[in-house]
């Protein structure tokens, strides 16, 4: 493993308690971080909690994180308890399951653009301002190559991946001059408990589009994060960074 220094850092990560989350939690405290997983599955968040307490100083709360109050008082416990927040990563998504877009109905679409693009709105809203404060931040946002590319039968999933690209965007230009930067990854699929919620011949779809043949590995998509989130990404701010074996031609 390459070494990455975020030594005293203080990192948030969304959907910590399992898959891109987790393995990011892990790549950040072997990298001196303490860690702190917010996740709505409280019984799930302990299990990770207790699981990662031996790498390093991590806690957890469990937080709505399409509730602005609840994001809200997450941030205001995160800062008491560590006296700032230096990194968050925007990683809970879920994908809504698969269907034409006709045939989708209108509140799980709202329910995948309120998860994987409100929330993160929600969460840079209550944490940039403790950010600018400090005059350090990084925040990374887990995207998707469907929000490039879009995928079919999932415009859901694809429309809200794509809008967490124009938001890393434009925040990063907002905040280019307060050491705040803010990046994207654009990974292909990772085979973590968001298949379930997928088809079979969609999972074989992604995985057809990939040259390499295979899906990223949770440990390539957080190695990539770790970089971002550290000093050595110092002039790099509303990028893209693709991971996906290829797929990606833009």
């Amino acid at each position: 493993m390459n070494q990455v220094d975020l030594k005293g850092r203080i990192a948030v990560i969304t959907g910590g308690a399992q898959g891109i989350g987790y393995a990011t939690a892990e790549r950040m405290l072997a990298s001196g971080a303490s860690v702190v997983l917010w996740d709505i599955d409280a019984a799930r968040l302990a299990t990770a909690v207790q699981a990662l307490s031996a790498q390093g100083g991590v806690s957890g709360d469990a937080v709505e994180l399409t509730d602005e109050a609840s994001v809200a008082a997450a941030t205001a416990a995160a800062v008491a308890r560590h006296g700032r927040i230096d990194i968050l990563v925007n990683n809970a998504g879920i994908t809504g399951g698969n269907a034409p877009t006709w045939e989708l109905s209108p509140a799980v679409w709202r329910q995948v653009v309120e998860v994987n693009l409100i929330a993160p709105f929600l969460t840079c809203r209550a944490v940039v301002p403790q950010m600018i404060t400090q005059g350090y931040g990084r925040i990374v946002n887990i995207a998707s190559v469907a929000g490039k590319e879009g995928n079919p039968n999932a415009s859901h999933y694809s429309a809200s991946k794509a809008g967490l690209i124009g938001l890393t965007k434009s925040l990063g230009k907002e905040l280019a001059n307060k050491g705040v930067l803010v990046n994207a990854v654009a990974p292909a699929a990772a085979r973590t408990a968001i298949f379930d919620q997928m088809k079979p011949e969609h999972i074989n779809f992604m995985l057809g589009k990939i040259p390499m043949g295979r899906f990223v590995e949770v440990a390539e998509v957080a190695a990539m994060v770790a970089w971002l989130a550290s000093e050595d990404c110092s002039f790099s701010t509303g990028a893209v960074f693709d991971l996906s074996g290829g797929r990606a031609t833009y």
